[in-house]
């Protein structure tokens, strides 16, 4: 073991982004970024659209390719080229803001085939595995609807559910609400406010606010594509020291 991994266990430092950048051509959509991600950690990436927090949640899970720094997972760099994207994917989990389901699969399929083509499960675990998470999330008496038959809300919990079933150590959440209508969104922010009571380590990009100010230990306001402030929901929410943080704040709050 590496004194940088073996530093990182001790720690409990899941994920450590150092001097990350992402341009896509002429346009650099992320400058600079670094923060870690300790275990049992909720880490909510707040900041207007546009300011690069989805961009980050891709590099993150190697969605998108990072054109600069590194993203040391357990003290190695993921973008070393001999690692498994799809294995580690795995243990980073996403839940997409459009839900990402496949169509032609019932909702139990759609936690069961990640688990037996990536993790290599046989069916019979896969299955066993996909309803005790469906279960978790309220989804259990809709495992043979296929997504069109569910609402976006409940879309939304087969998702996370999914992403439970590989066993992630991270789970990353793009704005997992904003497609969902009002009376949708608290039903998916109460089965996230459960994982974070049982202590899944999570990093959310959000505009939920309120949910970020209760729910997280970390929070991150980003703008143009840099962390424009970090620091407790106490430091970010009740006494921001940056103006743009002040604005925005502003701005958001009075809606």
């Amino acid at each position: 073991m590496s004194e940088t991994t073996e530093q990182n266990s001790n720690s409990g430092t899941l994920l450590k982004i150092h001097h990350l950048s992402k341009a896509f051509g002429a346009n650099t959509v992320l400058r600079d970024i670094d923060f870690q991600i300790n275990k049992g950690d909720v880490t909510c990436i707040i900041g207007a659209s546009g300011s690069g927090k989805s961009t980050l949640l891709r590099c993150i899970n190697l969605l998108e390719t990072p054109t600069s720094g590194e993203i040391l997972y357990h003290g190695s760099n993921i973008m070393d080229s001999s690692l498994d994207p799809a294995r580690y994917r795995s243990k980073v989990g996403m839940v997409f803001q459009s839900f990402n389901l496949f169509n032609n699969m019932t909702v139990l399929k759609n936690c069961m085939i990640g688990q037996m083509t990536v993790l290599k499960k046989d069916k019979e675990t896969a299955r066993r595995n996909a309803l005790d998470y469906l279960d978790k999330v309220g989804m259990a008496p809709y495992i043979y609807a296929k997504p069109s038959q569910i609402s976006g809300g409940q879309k939304q919990r087969v998702a996370i559910a999914r992403a439970l079933a590989m066993d992630p150590e991270i789970l990353l959440f793009d704005e997992p609400t904003s497609a969902l209508d009002p009376q949708m969104v608290g039903e998916v922010l109460t089965v996230m406010r459960k994982l974070a009571e049982e202590g899944m380590t999570m990093a959310i990009v959000t505009h939920e606010m309120s949910f970020a100010r209760e729910v997280s230990g970390h929070v991150i306001f980003m703008s143009d594509g840099v962390i424009e402030e970090e620091g407790t929901p106490e430091d970010i929410f009740g006494h921001p020291r940056s103006t743009r943080t002040q604005e925005f704040l502003a701005r958001i709050l009075t809606h």
